[in-house]
């Protein structure tokens, strides 16, 4: 999973949070972004927010992921190997 298609291109943060059992990927896409779905479909995430599309792969080895966006802030939380 690559951060800098976010941070290069666009004026939003990504961070990257790492703990024992997990890897957290967050994006913050401004609390203007009202309109904003995500989803995970096979080994991509898929995040629409104001009519634009993302798509971002999950890591090789990645077992499970939970994915929300708040307040215009894509979670990405990664389990398993990373």
């Amino acid at each position: 999973m690559n951060l800098d298609q976010f941070t290069n291109s666009e004026q939003q943060v990504a961070r990257r949070y790492e703990y024992d059992d997990a890897v957290v990927f967050a994006v913050d896409f401004g609390a203007a972004s009202a309109d904003a779905s995500v989803d995970v479909v096979d080994s991509t995430v898929l995040a629409v927010i104001d009519g634009e599309q993302y798509e971002i792969d999950l890591p090789d080895g990645a077992d499970d992921a939970h994915t929300f966006i708040k307040n215009g802030v894509l979670t990405i939380e990664v389990e398993g190997d990373r």
